[in-house]
C-alpha cells in the first residue's frame, strides 16, 4: 500500500499521523507490526512531538545549521536534502495495538520534506499481523 504526500515548502515536516491511523482502520488492521518507508533520497520519516508547532520550526532550523545549502558536487543542486535525508532515515516501525498505532502522547509522525515543493511523495506501507 501506498500513502501520497504533497509538500510545500523546500524543507516541511508534515504530520501523517492521521494518514496512518485512517488506513489502519480502513483496512481493519488490528494487532501487530507497522512498517513505513519513504520512498524518495531527498524525503525521510520520524516520529517526534505534535503539541507544538515551534518543534518543527527548530527542527529544520537545526538541520540547515547542520547541513547548509554549500556547492556540492551533486549536479542538480541538492545535496543538502540527501544528507538531511540521511540523518534522519527513511524508514519507521510502529506497533498496532486494537487498531490504533502504539505512539506517546505527544508524538506524531512525520513525513520530511527537504527538496519541495513535491507532489505525490510516496511512504510505503506494510502490516505484519500478530
Amino acid at each position: 500500500m501506498i500513502l501520497k504526500v504533497n509538500s510545500s515548502a523546500k524543507n516541511e515536516f508534515i504530520e501523517v499521523t492521521s494518514l496512518i491511523r485512517d488506513t489502519i482502520l480502513e483496512n481493519k488492521w488490528r494487532n501487530g507490526v507497522l512498517f513505513l518507508n519513504v520512498l524518495h533520497t531527498t524525503a525521510a520519516l520520524t516520529i517526534n512531538e505534535n503539541a507544538d508547532d515551534d518543534v518543527k520550526a527548530d527542527l529544520i532550523n537545526a538541520l540547515n545549521d547542520l547541513v547548509p545549502d554549500i556547492r556540492y558536487y551533486h549536479s542538480e543542486g541538492n545535496s543538502d536534502s540527501h544528507l538531511k535525508a540521511s540523518l534522519i532515515g527513511s524508514d519507521l516501525t510502529v506497533q498496532v495495538v486494537n487498531g490504533v498505532p502504539v505512539l506517546g502522547r505527544w508524538q506524531g509522525i512525520y513525513f520530511c520534506e527537504f527538496d519541495g515543493p513535491r507532489s505525490n511523495r510516496e511512504i510505503k506501507i506494510l502490516f505484519i499481523e500478530k
